[in-house]
């Protein structure tokens, strides 16, 4: 055993409830969906720091996501049946469950660093999630 940090090795929690650790890498999301069969009943444990907003949404169509404010603060956007919501998440030590296919993203307050519990399997990301107006 070893120690690691969550910002630069993930951990992979795979449907047998084994953990691996990867390292992160420019091509983590293709390396794990290759090495973890589309990421099929894995959960993600990873750490991100912000200074910016999301550039785009992002859904998880096969469970819910779990966010921990580890520090700073940041709007979370959620999108869902025609209708957008808010959190304010400014507590460090606070957690945010992003129910499953809940479109979501954040815009940034302060520097912040988020602890996330994926369900990665068929994630999607687009830049707007409401359908066009014609």
């Amino acid at each position: 055993m070893s120690q690691s940090k969550l910002a630069s090795n993930f951990i992979v929690l795979d449907s047998k409830q084994t953990t691996t650790e990867v390292p992160v890498t420019p091509g983590i999301y293709q390396e794990l969906d290759a090495n973890f069969g589309q990421f099929e009943g894995c959960l993600l444990i990873s750490e991100y720091t912000f200074s910016s907003d999301w550039t785009s949404w992002e859904m998880h169509p096969n469970g819910d996501e779990t966010l921990y404010l580890i520090s700073g603060e940041a709007t979370l956007l959620l999108y869902s049946e025609s209708e957008e919501s808010r959190i304010e998440f400014n507590s460090p030590g606070s957690f945010v469950i992003i129910p499953k296919g809940v479109w979501h993203k954040a815009l940034i307050k302060t520097c912040c660093s988020i602890l996330f519990i994926t369900p990665g399997e068929g994630t999607i990301n687009c830049t707007n999630p409401r359908p066009r107006q014609n």
